[in-house]
């Protein structure tokens, strides 16, 4: 049976407040680090975490935005986003810190590790590859390529990216030059482009209310079904 617990941070004075998900038993399993969407924690990426127990995982839902914005809505969200974009060294520092953190708590395995990422999410676990930390993958499901335009490391994950080919968000020409950067950066790396599929489409709240933003079962089910062969493949 799955649990959950917070696991709080005080990064650079704000307080983080990530959930972890695992067994009952706390036994380190292979962890993998859940980035949010723009709206943060929520059932969403809760549920993708016990589906991951359900596999053999543990989850790290990391909290970017912080516990006092959980619950707010979409225009506030949108607003907090756009200034941790805003300043790419600084989402560097936090994604490494909740990542450290997740390391570093009972019930995780730090030698085996990935991380995953929704959207804006996506591009925190993106960074969190790009900043050259150590762990085996990264995987990121509509996600923002917009690079960070800092120092480039090398990147040491493999890294695989779910993307829907309509998307308003990434549009292809950003799909190429993400290629372009990762091969120039030394990785292994992956994308999965489904045509005729927009952004969130991973969301079954997305329904389509949000111009360019709409649910899609069928490249939800095979974008899930590649990540749970893509952590196989790293984790075992």
């Amino acid at each position: 049976m799955s649990k959950q617990r917070a696991v709080r941070l005080d990064f650079e004075g704000e307080e983080l407040e990530s959930v972890f998900v695992g067994r009952s038993d706390d036994k380190p399993r292979p962890m993998v680090v859940l980035f949010p969407t723009v709206i943060g924690v929520s059932d969403l990426e809760l549920g993708f975490g016990t589906q991951l127990v359900e596999l053999g995982y543990s989850a790290f839902v990391a909290d970017v935005f912080g516990s006092k914005f959980r619950g707010s809505p979409r225009e506030t969200m949108m607003r907090e986003m756009n200034r941790l974009k805003g300043d790419r060294a600084g989402l560097r520092r936090r994604v490494t810190a909740l990542f450290e953190q997740a390391c570093g708590i009972d019930g995780a395995n730090g030698s085996s590790m990935a991380a995953a990422g929704f959207c804006f999410g996506g591009m925190c676990a993106l960074d969190l590859a790009r900043s050259g930390a150590e762990l085996a993958g990264v995987a990121s499901f509509h996600v923002l390529f917009d690079p960070p335009n800092l120092e480039p490391r090398p990147i040491k994950a493999k890294l695989i990216a779910f993307h829907g080919w309509d998307d308003p968000l990434a549009p292809p020409d950003k799909l190429v030059a993400l290629g372009q950067e990762l091969t120039a950066a030394g990785a292994d790396w992956q994308i999965h482009a489904y045509g005729g599929v927009q952004h969130g489409f991973t969301n079954p709240k997305a329904t389509g209310d949000i111009e360019g933003v709409s649910y899609n079962p069928a490249a939800a089910e095979r974008s899930w079904t590649a990540f749970v062969n893509f952590l196989e493949e790293l984790l075992g």
